[in-house]
């Protein structure tokens, strides 16, 4: 059984690391984007995979103080 869960752990993260590539890859073109007082211009790609590392180091963060919370109790 724990056999069978790496495996499906593995391709889940593949099919999930291919989608992310052929999202950011099929949207190159430029865009204008506002933060705060700053205006940038950058390809789209690029503010889909800030975005991603940003959500994903986020959901890391807020996942081990959980954790650290629930080993504490």
């Amino acid at each position: 059984m724990k056999d069978f869960l790496r495996k499906a752990k593995l391709i889940a993260i593949a099919v999930a690391v291919l989608l992310v590539i052929v999202i950011v890859l099929q949207n190159t073109e430029s865009v204008e984007t506002k933060i705060l007082f700053l205006k940038l211009e950058m390809p789209r790609a690029a503010l889909l995979f800030g975005t991603l590392v940003i959500g994903f180091a986020l959901g890391v963060l807020t996942a081990g103080r959980l954790f650290a919370a629930r080993k504490s109790d």
